[in-house]
């Protein structure tokens, strides 16, 4: 996953912009399928019929831009390039000896055919002005053209990194082949470089107009592949055989920097607390010999103590676990490893609370620092996307060690997500001040799998049938992460992979392990998640995670 390009200018922003779009097209049914081998033909087949008349719009969108670029002999080049490059292909597709008579054309390919050739006619979807023409006309054209370039060699790269030895008489290699070789990607390179060009010469808007042709073009090509009919079962989207009436999907998560960037939410209660001690100082401040021992002075020695304090413990407790031999996996024996991470958040905790670092801090002041926290890209339009789909039926619980639950339900209040359940530490307040005091609910790695099992037993009552699935980032998700049926580790956390692996905990992308269930899949049999199975999944993006539950 994550194949790196050497990109920059406009269109390298774009294409980084919308990677999110690639996962859902690579997530689509139609693409795992083929990734596996074992798409039917007859969905093959149905897709080349469809890929003619589209590269024949292709061709003709690429020689009417051409007509109006005389004025630059790169785009003309470029369109003249791309135009025999479709044509070629249409001449690679006839060796799949399709009779496209008995595939009609899908609405989803009309759909993309007339977008092409509108762009090239100069006429632009949402802009009500007289046709464009010339140069301009050129790099709309050609920008609309990019993201389906770009997402077949993006396609291409990730289906050939998956392809093992025994894949030789892969039936869809020389598809995976031609959409991952090296020539095609030096192509695009050389297209992006002549759209970058064309735009030195537009104003902020007109590239703006670009912005949004690439964007609607890469939902296009998305809606193109799930449009391809399917004649068996697929492993994606998840909840596609979701019973609303049986079924119960219950999705658990993390917090800091499972849903977060980068920002922990201790350092933005400290961050908080510095500056209440900030303005309390300018308020009471006197010129006096004892300035240098100012309440935020001493706030920050303390805070620098505590955590200075955590990381030296934190390191000791990988450290003794990953100096002795690596075991065979073992639940009881991850719970019994972890209990010396429970035992230093415990102690953490106890510190942070004797400390009184923050007593006194603003409930409003925590809601209000609680919406400016930055969310990963994707995380809480997932959450939207989940609590609005019609026919399912599921519930999400956010479990987190931070310290004030009310950061968390105000950092997810502007997306309007106050339906989440949060599980957390809470502030003792005193008229919506801190008193420096923690209600201590979910304080350790062994809490936060207790309750865990806790929420899942009080579903059980109900007569369904409950998956579940963990997001986590770190040691303190391990357990939970082993307990869920679906255990998916967003993030690369170094301590996690340490510990993990010592207590052999196996990481496995995701993408491969559908692929992988997708291949082993045979008419009739069902694609059963087992939890306590010793394998997490790793994703680089919460796209892969939304395209994998809910699809597009």
């Amino acid at each position: 996953m994550g194949t790196n390009y050497i990109m920059e200018g406009t269109m390298a922003r774009l294409w980084k912009k919308h990677h999110g779009e690639s996962m859902f097209a690579m997530y689509t049914p139609f693409v795992l399928c083929l990734a596996s081998g074992n798409l039917q033909r007859q969905s093959f087949n149905h897709y080349i019929a469809q890929d003619i008349p589209y590269l024949i719009a292709y061709a003709q969108a690429c020689e009417l831009a051409e007509k109006c670029s005389d004025d630059d002999d790169d785009a003309k080049r470029a369109l003249s390039k791309l135009k025999n490059g479709a044509i070629d292909e249409l001449h690679t597709l006839q060796e799949w000896e399709i009779d496209k008579e008995n595939y009609p054309m899908h609405s989803a390919t009309q759909k993309y055919m007339d977008f092409l050739l509108a762009n090239a006619s100069g006429k632009v979807e949402g802009i009500d002005q007289a046709p464009f023409k010339g140069l301009k006309l050129a790099a709309y054209t050609l920008g609309a053209m990019m993201p389906c370039l770009r997402l077949y060699a993006f396609l291409g790269k990730e289906l050939e990194a998956l392809l093992g030895p025994e894949d030789v008489n892969h039936p869809y290699k020389k598809w995976i082949d031609r959409n991952s070789s090296e020539f095609l990607l030096e192509d695009i390179l050389l297209y992006e470089a002549v759209v970058d060009k064309l735009n030195a010469t537009l104003t902020d808007n007109e590239i703006g107009i670009i912005g949004k042709l690439y964007h609607q073009a890469m939902e296009l090509e998305i809606e193109f592949f799930l449009a391809q009919p399917l004649y068996q079962p697929t492993v994606v989207p998840l909840t596609k055989q979701h019973n609303p009436l049986e079924d119960h999907l219950l999705i658990f998560c993390d917090f800091d920097q499972t849903c977060t960037e980068v920002v922990d939410s201790c350092a933005v209660l400290a961050e908080i607390a510095n500056l209440a001690a900030r303005k309390h100082e300018h308020q009471d401040h006197r010129d006096d010999e004892f300035a240098s021992t100012t309440p935020l002075a001493v706030l920050r020695a303390k805070w620098d103590h505590l955590v200075a304090q955590y990381k030296e413990e934190y390191e000791q407790c990988i450290s003794s676990i990953t100096c002795c031999e690596k075991v065979a996996f073992s639940y009881e024996a991850v719970h019994e490893a972890l209990e010396k991470f429970s035992d230093l958040e415990r102690r953490g905790n106890s510190r942070v609370i004797e400390s009184k670092v923050f007593k006194g801090l603003s409930l409003e002041h925590i809601k209000a620092a609680g919406e400016r926290i930055p969310f990963q890209d994707g995380c809480t339009s997932f959450f939207e996307k989940l609590l609005k789909k019609e026919n399912l039926y599921s519930s999400v619980h956010i479990i987190s060690l931070c310290w004030c639950a009310d950061l968390i339900r105000s950092a997810f209040s502007p997306g309007g997500l106050d339906a989440l359940n949060v599980h957390a530490n809470e502030f003792f307040f005193e008229d919506s001040v801190s008193t420096g005091e923690i209600l201590r609910s979910v304080e350790s790695p062994a809490d936060k799998v207790q309750t865990f099992n806790n929420i899942v037993r009080s579903y059980s009552a109900h007569n369904r049938r409950n998956l579940t699935v963990y997001v986590g980032d770190s040691i303190g998700d391990l357990l939970c992460l082993l307990q869920a049926d679906i255990g998916i580790v967003v993030g690369s956390s170094s301590g996690l992979r340490r510990v993990a692996t010592q207590l052999g905990i196996s990481f496995v992308p995701l993408y491969s392990a559908l692929v992988r269930k997708q291949k082993e899949n045979i008419e009739g049999t069902s694609f059963n998640w087992k939890s306590l199975s010793g394998v997490l999944y790793t994703v680089t993006c919460w796209a892969e995670i939304d395209a994998f539950i809910l699809g597009w």
